[in-house]
């Protein structure tokens, strides 16, 4: 159940017709006593609410030894505390008609509660509860280790593209812990101490390493005096060290070779990326756009549509606290050969770096860009994600409501720029995956 893991006349027209039930003027936020930043926009269209919890405890966070523990937590967060069997959770919340779910990342591990604005009040106690009172019972520990190796052979040794992914990830980065993943190495999955554990909750899960986002039918008194009696009390706890390491720059290409059995060969490109709260990030999403979102783009047409080389296509920009990776993903035909795809994709760049994207492909983008914005912020859900996003990764919820403008002023030579700079063969990794040459290997 919990398992994981938008981002100008048309911007000008949606802006001003818009409709919300509230304004960003309705927004309150506050920092408790022990350091948690909690934050409320209502939203009076339904009766309802969504509250995220937004943990800075990722991947990034880890080490060798202990990698995988931060989505171990997305499942032990829902198995049990000192005042609560295992399930309660889940059974209290939905008995009062709520659900949920939460999600791990390379940054974050977050939280997500939906309900009627009447559990309110519930909410918050089942929250409180399990940020002060995890239990840890070895019983449960034991269970829900193998429920993530389990997890780990299904999405990544049972999966091309979740292990492709994995060692394209590993390899991209030679000294920062993004090369760690999420998931976690099957020897550290079967070896956390039940010391790892309390260590990691204690540093991690404490209320000054949390921003709790409530949006919908409330209002925002009442959520600060549920929050200050449900979750001020909880001791806030040496802040989390910091991630000191940079990742050196890269010295020239890498590549990841994977002999696999596989019916459709695969072709990763991960290039070297700003973090989240880059400038350059606006530029950069609309070129990932133009170049594969929906069959009017580039690389769709040319790969899949001209010359039958793929049959799909796909790009992905990773937006951590640090540098991350922009990547491409071709999924190859039976029989097709990712070198001949690598080939055109490096064309087409070349091609993009010389002669520049289109006002009708800019144009085409920032469309889709601004539908995908307002479809997300039309809904209590959509609200609350991109709040906490923009909160913890931007550092302030109100950069949210500047993205409209910063990608109205993203100009063609700014794409060509972007792309110059960072779509630099020696600042990337290429993965292929292909079954072997010799029936039988592999």
């Amino acid at each position: 159940m919990h398992h994981h893991i938008l981002r100008g006349a048309l911007i000008a027209l949606l802006l001003a017709t818009a409709a919300h039930a509230s304004t960003p003027d309705d927004i309150q936020a506050i920092t408790l006593a022990n350091g948690m930043r909690v934050i409320v926009w209502p939203d009076h269209d339904i009766p309802n609410v969504a509250l995220y919890n937004f943990v800075r405890a990722g991947s990034r966070n880890e080490a060798p030894g202990i990698t995988g523990l931060a989505h171990f937590f997305e499942h032990m967060m829902f198995n049990g505390t000192t005042r609560r069997p295992p399930g309660e959770f889940d059974r209290e919340m939905e008995a009062r008609g709520g659900r949920n779910n939460a999600s791990t990342s390379d940054d974050l591990t977050t939280y997500m509660d939906w309900f009627p604005a009447s559990a309110l009040e519930t909410v918050f106690d089942l929250e409180g509860d399990r940020l002060a009172n995890l239990a840890f019972d070895p019983k449960v520990i034991e269970s829900e280790r193998g429920v993530v190796y389990s997890e780990r052979r299904l999405r990544v040794e049972d999966d091309n593209n979740g292990f492709l992914f994995e060692q394209v990830q590993s390899t991209a980065f030679a000294a920062h812990p993004y090369h760690l993943p999420t998931i976690g190495w099957p020897s550290d999955i079967e070896g956390w101490t039940l010391g790892d554990l309390q260590k990691f909750y204690r540093t991690y899960y404490a209320p000054n390493n949390c921003t709790v986002v409530i949006v919908g039918d409330v209002q925002p008194d009442e959520v600060f005096v549920l929050a200050r009696k449900y979750l001020e009390p909880i001791p806030r706890q040496e802040p989390p060290p910091a991630v000191r390491t940079v990742e050196p720059p890269q010295p020239g290409e890498k590549r990841v070779a994977v002999e696999r059995r596989a019916q459709t060969p695969l072709l990763q490109l991960a290039y070297k990326a700003p973090q989240a709260n880059d400038p350059r990030n606006p530029a950069l999403s609309l070129l990932a756009m133009i170049l594969a979102q929906g069959d009017a783009s580039r690389l769709h047409r040319l790969l899949v549509e001209d010359k039958k080389a793929a049959i799909s296509v796909d790009t992905y920009l990773q937006e951590g606290f640090d540098p991350g990776l922009f990547w491409v993903f071709a999924t190859l035909p039976a029989g097709g050969d990712p070198a001949a795809v690598e080939k055109l994709i490096d064309a087409e760049f070349a091609r993009l770096i010389e002669g520049g994207v289109t006002e009708a492909e800019l144009s085409r983008a920032r469309n889709l860009f601004s539908a995908g914005y307002w479809r997300r912020l039309a809904t209590i859900d959509g609200k609350a994600a991109l709040l906490g996003e923009f909160e913890v990764m931007h550092g302030d919820y109100r950069k949210l409501f500047d993205l409209p403008d910063a990608f109205a002023r993203v100009t063609p030579e700014d794409i060509r720029a972007v792309a110059k700079e960072l779509l630099d063969a020696r600042r990337r990794t290429v993965g292929m995956l292909a079954p072997p040459a010799t029936e039988g290997e592999g």
